[in-house]
């Protein structure tokens, strides 16, 4: 089996047709979409990709998984019992697992997607409601990596959690931190990070090289081993599932 590997997700890439959804989930408008799955773990029912869709209006339904959602092109809104959510291009938002709610997409749409079964979870999870990520959410001291991790000096991290399943196994949140070096190591979880200002350089264990930048969306799966390597302060929206 091969080792894992660090995937760079493609907003541009053009994306191949997926079966169109039932009238059962799709009222009126475009019932079909396309799609790219670039990362898709049955066994731990964690997939993610990019998706895109003309404009539709979709019925009242339970959201079957945790979904965590980067919009790169339209503007979607959510439709909830007391509540709507409107979330444009460049805006990210968290649907929990379990809330009832109606997707209406009046507009061409893509986004990234990550989806998360947490079959641990219970129903309850579906009581949160909808939100956009806050960005400018306050930040708490992080307790920074252990001695034996850093190549550099310990840097100054700060972070916060905006959202956890009450499984605990999908967690949501903002984090910061200054400019460091940090050794090769196994990455304990998956991880999807959307970088908001600031860049990084992740070298893995075949000698690859990524770079990301403000804007720029990856997954880590876990078990990679990859060195971080960071020369000014990154700021990240972090979405991190536990096995």
């Amino acid at each position: 089996m091969p080792a894992p590997s660090i995937l760079s997700l493609n907003v541009s890439a053009r994306l191949p047709n997926w079966p169109i959804f039932p009238e059962t989930e799709i009222s009126s408008g475009a019932r079909d979409s396309r799609g790219q799955i670039l990362f898709d773990d049955k066994s731990a029912g964690l997939t993610v990709g990019i998706w895109e869709s003309e404009a539709n209006l979709g019925r009242w339904m339970r959201w079957p998984v945790h979904e965590f959602m980067i919009v790169v092109s339209g503007e979607i809104v959510l439709i909830e019992e007391t509540a709507e959510t409107v979330v444009k291009a460049g805006e990210t938002f968290f649907i929990p697992k379990g809330r009832r709610c109606i997707w209406n997409q009046a507009t061409y749409a893509r986004k990234i997607m990550l989806l998360f079964e947490d079959r641990d979870a219970p129903d309850s999870d579906g009581d949160c409601p909808i939100f956009k990520t806050d960005t400018q959410a306050p930040l708490s001291p992080f307790s920074p990596p252990g001695a034996e991790r850093p190549d550099s000096g310990a840097p100054d991290q700060l972070a916060t959690t905006l959202y956890q399943s009450a499984s605990g196994r999908i967690e949501l949140g903002l984090w910061h931190s200054t400019a460091w070096t940090r050794k090769r190591t196994e990455f304990p979880h998956h991880e999807l990070m959307h970088i908001l200002s600031g860049s990084v350089t992740l070298t893995e264990a075949s000698g690859t090289v990524r770079q990301f930048s403000a804007g720029d969306t990856f997954f880590v799966p876990k078990g990679t081993q990859n060195a971080w390597h960071s020369t000014e302060p990154v700021h990240k929206i972090y979405c991190s599932i536990t096995s």
